[in-house]
C-alpha cells in the first residue's frame, strides 16, 4: 500500500524516474531510512578513505545519513586504472562493513565501461543522485536531501549537522557551503595559485551580487546540497564531463530559495587535473603557466557596465520597442554591441508579451539574461573593450564599491 504522502506529493518523482531508467540498475537497500544522502563520484582516487573518515567523524545528525560512492570508469579507461578502481570499490565495501551504523551507512556502486560519449564526473554524479532519489521515493521521504561531494575532500566536523539544520529550519531548495582548498604537497607555487583562485571565486560571486543579479551563488560541485524534490523538478543533473555542477545549479537557483551556509566547510584538495576542461585543476595550471604567476580576471568596469543594463530592466516593462531601444542606447557601447549581436531586443519583447505583472517580467527577464549570458558578455567585452585585471587589483576595486 503506497503511503499517502507519496500519492499526494511524489507522483511526479515516479514519472521522472520512469523517464530515466538507464541510470537505475544499481540496487537500493531495503531499509532506506536516510534523511540525507552524500553522493561521491570516484575515479582513480587514492585518498578516498580520507574523505570517508572525515564524514564518519562528523557530529551526529537527527536522522540517518547515507553515503554512496560511485566508482566509475569508461570503456576507454586504461586497464591499470580499472584495476585500481576495483580495489577502491572493495576498500569501500570493507570500510562499510567495519563502520556502518544506524546513524550512518556507506555504499559503493561499481560503474564500469560507461559509454565514451558521456563517461565522466557528470554521469557518475548523476547515477549517485538518481540512486538517492529512488531511495527517497521508496521510503516516501519527500523532504530527502542530496549532498554533492568529491572524493578528494574533507569536511568540517559540523558539516552534516549544519546541512540538516539548514534544510529543516529554512526549507531551501538548495544550499551552498563554504570551502577552503587544502594543499597536500609542499609547493609554494601551488599554494599561491590556489589562494588567487579562491579570491577569484569570491570576487566573481560578489561582483554578480553587486550588479543586482539574483543568482550570484558560487557553483562548486563538492560544496552544495539540494532538496531531492528540487532535483526532480529541474530534470536532474546533466552528464557533462565537466561543469555539470554549474549547469545544474543554474536550473536549481532559478527555482528560488537558495541559501548560503558559511559555517559548514568543504576542503577540496588543490591539485592539477586534465580530466575536465575547466574548473580548479585547469585554472591552477593556467595561473602557473603565466610569466608572473598572476591570475587576471574580468574587470570591475565590465561588471559595472552590465549593472546599468540590469538596473534598467524595470523600465523595460510594458514599454514600446522605441523606448526600450532608446534606453539601451544610453548604455556602455560594449553592452549595446553585445545586445545587438545577440538579438536581445527580441528577448525583452518576449518578456513583455508573456508577463502579466512586473514580478513575472523580472523572473522571465533573468531566464533570458542568466549566468550564461553574463559570461558570454564578459568574454565578448574583454576581447574588445576592457582589459583583464590582476585579481588583487580587481578585488580591491570591487571591495571599495561594496
Amino acid at each position: 500500500m503506497l503511503k499517502l504522502a507519496y500519492i499526494r506529493g511524489m507522483k511526479h518523482w515516479k514519472k521522472y524516474l520512469d523517464r530515466h531508467q538507464a541510470y537505475h540498475k544499481y540496487a537500493i537497500p531495503d531499509k532506506f531510512n536516510y534523511g540525507m544522502v552524500v553522493v561521491i563520484p570516484c575515479y582513480d582516487e587514492p585518498r578516498l578513505l580520507t574523505t570517508l573518515n572525515s564524514l564518519l567523524h562528523c557530529l551526529p545528525t537527527q536522522n540517518p545519513v547515507g553515503v554512496v560512492v560511485v566508482v566509475n570508469s569508461s570503456e576507454l579507461t586504461d586497464s591499470e586504472i580499472v584495476q585500481k578502481n576495483r580495489e577502491t570499490y572493495q576498500a569501500v565495501k570493507l570500510f562499510a562493513n567495519k563502520h556502518n551504523q544506524p546513524n550512518m551507512a556507506f555504499h559503493a556502486l561499481l560503474c564500469e565501461n560507461m559509454p565514451r560519449k558521456h563517461a565522466g564526473v557528470g554521469l557518475a554524479r548523476k547515477i549517485g543522485m538518481e540512486w538517492a532519489v529512488r531511495g527517497f521515493l521508496q521510503s516516501g521521504n519527500k523532504d530527502g536531501v542530496i549532498i554533492s561531494l568529491d572524493a578528494d575532500c574533507t569536511v568540517s566536523e559540523n558539516y552534516l549537522q549544519l546541512i540538516e539544520h539548514q534544510f529543516a529550519t529554512y526549507s531551501p531548495n538548495c544550499c551552498v557551503m563554504n570551502f577552503r582548498h587544502r594543499v597536500v604537497e609542499d609547493s609554494p607555487g601551488l599554494q599561491g595559485a590556489i589562494e588567487q583562485y579562491e579570491k577569484y571565486i569570491w570576487y566573481f560571486r560578489d561582483a554578480l551580487k553587486t550588479i543586482d543579479f539574483p543568482f550570484y551563488y558560487h557553483t562548486i560541485g563538492s560544496a552544495f546540497a539540494v532538496l531531492a524534490d528540487a532535483y526532480v523538478k529541474t530534470g536532474g543533473i546533466g552528464r557533462q564531463q565537466g561543469g555539470e555542477d554549474f549547469y545544474f545549479l543554474q536550473k536549481v537557483f532559478f527555482l528560488g530559495r537558495t541559501t548560503e551556509l558559511m559555517k559548514a566547510y568543504v576542503y577540496p584538495e588543490a591539485r592539477f587535473s586534465d580530466r575536465i576542461p575547466f574548473g580548479t585543476g585547469p585554472a591552477l595550471e593556467k595561473i602557473l603557466a603565466t610569466d608572473d604567476g598572476v591570475l587576471r580576471v574580468y574587470s570591475v568596469e565590465a561588471f559595472q557596465a552590465l549593472k546599468a543594463f540590469f538596473i534598467l530592466r524595470i523600465k523595460f516593462y510594458k514599454k514600446p520597442v522605441e523606448v526600450i531601444t532608446s534606453l539601451i542606447g544610453q548604455l556602455h557601447v560594449s553592452v549595446q554591441d553585445f545586445l545587438k549581436e545577440n538579438n536581445s531586443l527580441e528577448a525583452i519583447n518576449d518578456c513583455n508579451e508573456n508577463s502579466a505583472t512586473a514580478l513575472t517580467f523580472e523572473k522571465r527577464f533573468f531566464h533570458h539574461f542568466d549566468a550564461f549570458f553574463i559570461i558570454k558578455y564578459l568574454n565578448f567585452a574583454h576581447n574588445n573593450y576592457f582589459e583583464l585585471a590582476p585579481i588583487d587589483t580587481a578585488k580591491d576595486k570591487l571591495d571599495a564599491l561594496l
